[in-house]
């Protein structure tokens, strides 16, 4: 078995598929109406997005009675301050609730969660 891609859901799943393609830098390996895959420059697993009509936008931080998140992405960075800079010019919206000072927590335009962080040393 060979785990491929991780799949996000999205209102529009080209919208989402542009935006971390902007934030990575990955290409597009596939783009169908409702479906696109983006490629790890390594060609590990990559990034997909699948269009969810019913899409409902998760609750950061969680809530009772709100969307949960299913999952979140986490993104290790040399320098926080410049990829933060590189996530909101993207399309990014730094998160309110921010619980780690080596952490950003980022929301990308579907209201997925995604963490920025730098290992501590």
């Amino acid at each position: 078995m060979t785990l491929t891609a991780t799949v996000l859901g999205a209102p529009d799943a080209r919208a989402l598929a542009a935006f971390y393609q902007r934030l990575l830098g990955w290409t597009v390996r596939d783009d169908e109406p409702d479906w696109v895959a983006l490629r790890a420059p390594d060609d590990s697993a990559g990034l997909s997005f699948q269009t969810e009509p019913d899409y409902a936008r998760p609750t950061w931080p969680s809530a009772a009675g709100e969307q949960q998140m299913m999952m979140h992405l986490d993104i290790e960075v040399d320098d926080l301050d410049a990829a933060g800079a590189h996530a909101a010019a993207a399309g990014a919206v730094l998160a309110d609730h921010q619980p780690q000072d080596h952490v950003r927590i980022y929301l990308d335009p579907a209201g997925h969660p995604f963490c920025l962080f730098r290992r501590e040393t």
